[in-house]
């Protein structure tokens, strides 16, 4: 079954993530997507994440493609004009990526080249409303597509955490209306609040996959809860990553924990490693999925 049949038949849904290399050497991503061939639905690439120059996720979503993998392909609107995204989202479904996660972008100030101009050109609800008139067979001047129009499984972002929450629910309907298919969330530490989201999001009929981003330190922790608008890592989890002697083991526990609370919740859990691709499947033995 394809990711969208899976999703669509109300499987609980696992995800996990993966950031291409600051170069052409993929021998170490290949290794690490290996290591969750059986263990999760599909693999996220994501878009020059933090805003840091690497290989593109779009080279490294067929290169996925092409050894057995499912890949979700991360579109942002930060480093392309429409031009570009209309054509990009054509070239993937050539290649035959059939998942897309359509997002913003971060700022090009957060990152390696804060010098770069950014673009912006539409946001997450333009690119998915466009990426909907696609697959009807149009761009979004309404130019006919030659031959078979692309299809895909479109999804989204949203943040369970913000404050005020309301936006995001207004945001998250757009984007439903666009054709969003399932949303995959910010990193989520405090169950409450994401049970409170829920309850706040019950009226939508969509598929929510809880964000896992595995902490890596007591000082990591600290400066999510300063820098990540909506993300808040309470002071127990710091206290025990600070206490611990061992933090590889401490992080893959604090997720395990919070993937058994969250599970019975959501409609899957999305894993964000940050660079700690290896650690994904003691994660997953420790939740015991």
């Amino acid at each position: 079954m394809t990711f969208k049949e899976k999703l669509q038949a109300g499987k609980f849904m696992l995800t996990s993530e993966i950031g291409p290399p600051k170069g052409i050497d993929i021998k170490q991503l290949l290794e690490d997507a290996e290591l969750i061939r059986t263990r999760v639905d599909a693999i996220n690439v994501t878009d020059l994440q933090s805003s840091v120059m690497r290989l593109g996720s779009l080279a490294v979503c067929s290169l996925l493609k092409q050894h057995g993998f499912e890949p979700i392909y991360q579109l942002t609107c930060r480093d392309r004009n429409r031009l570009a995204l209309q054509s990009d989202i054509l070239s993937a479904a050539a290649l035959g990526i059939e998942n897309l996660l359509l997002l913003t972008g971060d700022h090009p100030a957060l990152g390696d080249h804060p010098e770069a101009k950014p673009v912006f050109d539409l946001d997450s609800v333009q690119l998915l409303q466009v990426v909907k008139k696609l697959q009807e067979g149009a761009d979004m001047k309404g130019n006919k597509l030659s031959g078979e129009p692309p299809k895909f499984c479109m999804g989204a972002v949203v943040n369970p955490g913000a404050d005020p929450l309301e936006p995001q629910i207004m945001k998250m309907e757009k984007k439903i209306a666009a054709g969003a298919e399932f949303f995959q969330t910010q990193a989520v530490y405090e169950v409450k609040v994401f049970e409170n989201f829920l309850n706040k999001t019950k009226h939508l009929k969509t598929k929510i996959m809880a964000g896992i981003v595995l902490l890596k330190s007591a000082g990591m922790a600290r400066y999510m809860n300063k820098n990540v608008a909506g993300v808040f890592v309470p002071d127990n989890l710091i206290k025990e990553m600070e206490e611990t002697k061992d933090k590889v083991a401490q992080s893959v526990e604090i997720a395990s924990r919070l993937i058994k609370e969250l599970k019975p919740m959501c409609d899957g859990i999305h894993i964000m490693p940050i660079g700690w691709d290896t650690k994904v499947p003691l994660v997953l033995d420790a939740a015991g999925l």
